[in-house]
């Protein structure tokens, strides 16, 4: 069955929010996310695991899909809905092998090349991006523009695809109508901590129009 994304996909940051992942997901579930995904970017497992774990669990609880970024071992470790991969992350079949064929695992990719080998691999959606500049990555690829993007989900089929990258409220609506599944966002949901729930909503309001 075809992965069915939400219009704006939220991924948790530690340092935009100055909040725990357990508490950016109580206020994203406030929200209404019902796909969210965990990053953590500076910490070592070890270091952010309960606080993994204690995500992971309100996820469940409210029947909300949780995704841990490149870290299988913590995905399995929290029994978390699957992974979110990076083109230098362990493969996606050993991915697969691993985490069973009923967890999702969704990979980045960041040009039409490496789109067209992703979608030959068991993923169940691909990313691609950054679409524009980016603050929230400090190693990022050359951006690839909503012209990219829209060749990207040509190719992508029925492959759900989820641009990334520079997207805020101006732009979303644009990159949704060029042919993105779902849009990854951190900074234009978490910067303002008090507002998450409602950025949240309002995002989703903008992404999905009457």
């Amino acid at each position: 069955m075809k992965l069915q994304l939400p219009k704006v996909y939220p991924i948790t940051d530690t340092k935009i929010s100055g909040l725990s992942h357990t508490e950016q997901i109580r206020r994203l579930i406030a929200g209404g996310a019902k796909f969210i995904q965990l990053r953590e970017k500076r910490m070592l497992a070890g270091d952010w695991f309960e606080d993994a774990r204690e995500a992971a669990s309100c996820c469940r609880e409210a029947g909300v899909i949780c995704i841990v970024n490149d870290r299988v071992d913590v995905a399995l470790a929290i029994a978390a809905d699957g992974v979110h991969l990076g083109q230098d992350d362990l493969p996606v079949d050993m991915a697969r092998r691993l985490l069973g064929p009923e967890k999702i695992i969704g990979l980045s990719t960041h040009s039409i090349e490496q789109l067209n080998a992703a979608l030959a691999e068991a993923i169940d959606y691909a990313a691609i991006g950054p679409i524009f500049d980016t603050s929230t990555k400090t190693d990022t690829e050359p951006t690839v523009g909503l012209k990219m993007l829209s060749e990207a989900a040509q190719m992508a089929g029925n492959t759900p695809l989820v641009a990334i990258g520079g997207i805020t409220e101006t732009n979303l609506s644009t990159v949704i109508s060029s042919g993105a599944s779902s849009a990854a966002m951190i900074s234009a949901i978490l910067a303002d901590p008090e507002k998450i729930a409602a950025r949240y909503r309002k995002l989703e309001q903008i992404a999905t129009p009457c």
